[in-house]
């Protein structure tokens, strides 16, 4: 057992348990840049160690009604066949160093985009909480089948090859789809989701990926009871603050990956601490605005 692996492991458990995001998008950097461990390898070993830790968050969902199964089902219909391809698709990149290379860089590409759902996620609750003001309690969702088979087929290809987007890039594509859907039934959604299309990936990298059990040993070891604690933590641990400082390591492991230099990943994160509060400052105001008495008149005699 690898004790720096096992308490890496604790530590994105406990991130994912409190935020239910994460989990690929910092344990596979981790493993490639402070682990040195091979992208294929650190990708196949992740997604096994995912596929055990997943099912927790889900099941707490579930239980608290907080799940959308139509699009549950829509979703694995598109995503869970597609996980299971993405590693003939990272074999097919090409051999050794090459697909090493390509499979670094999707994984950049793949950090960034998540970097972007938990922005998205973040507007989202804030937008929520606006919305109930003004209109209440959305109504019923109605699913568009073709839209929804697609996005799981584009995120579980995305999940198969770099084990990045269970979580956060599929958040995004549902919340463009269905913006009505509120914040805890997207991430109840996507959580339980997520369960079949990470095994469908890990079996895949089990069978023709390049899966170490040492080093998934170490990390499941570490994941379940950081994901517990998580979860223990999560009605009372500052969950925003940990979004943000996500938000800058998923950007900085993200533009290191693509090759960027030590001064360029400074001044992306120091730009991103400066700009990013007083975007939300903005955002936060024209949610207030929106959601004030007047602005329901006036949206009211609009209607009418």
């Amino acid at each position: 057992m690898d004790l720096g692996v096992t308490l890496a492991g604790l530590g994105v458990g406990i991130v994912v348990g409190m935020t239910g995001m994460g989990g690929g998008a910092l344990m596979t950097p981790l493993l490639v840049l402070f682990f040195g461990i091979a992208p294929l390898s650190a990708v196949s070993s992740d997604l096994v160690a995912s596929a055990v830790m997943k099912p927790f968050g889900g099941a707490v969902h579930l239980r608290r009604g907080t799940v959308h199964g139509g699009l549950v089902r829509w979703l694995c219909v598109g995503s869970v066949p597609a996980a299971f391809a993405g590693v003939f698709v990272a074999r097919a990149l090409g051999p050794g160093e090459r697909v090493q290379e390509v499979i670094q860089i999707a994984l950049g590409v793949a950090l960034l985009l998540a970097a972007f759902g938990l922005v998205a996620k973040a507007y989202l609750g804030l937008r929520d909480r606006a919305r109930e003001v003004v209109v209440g309690t959305p109504g019923p969702i109605r699913v568009r089948i073709i839209p929804t088979v697609l996005v799981g087929i584009v995120g579980g290809l995305v999940v198969g090859v770099t084990s990045v987007g269970s979580g956060s890039l599929i958040i995004v594509a549902l919340l463009a789809l269905y913006p009505a859907l509120r914040a805890n039934d997207l991430v109840g959604t996507d959580l339980v989701q997520a369960v079949p299309l990470v095994a469908s990936a890990a079996l895949a990298h089990l069978l023709f990926g390049d899966f170490q059990l040492a080093l998934t040993t170490s990390l499941v070891l570490g994941s379940i009871p950081g994901v517990l604690i998580g979860a223990t933590l999560s009605s009372r641990a500052p969950a925003g603050i940990i979004r943000v400082a996500l938000t800058l390591v998923l950007t900085a492991s993200a533009t290191k990956l693509l090759g960027a230099s030590n001064a360029v990943v400074g001044l992306v994160v120091a730009a991103m601490a400066v700009i990013g509060p007083v975007a939300w400052i903005v955002a936060r105001r024209r949610l207030r605005r929106a959601a004030s008495p007047r602005s329901a008149e006036e949206e009211l005699q609009r209607a009418g």
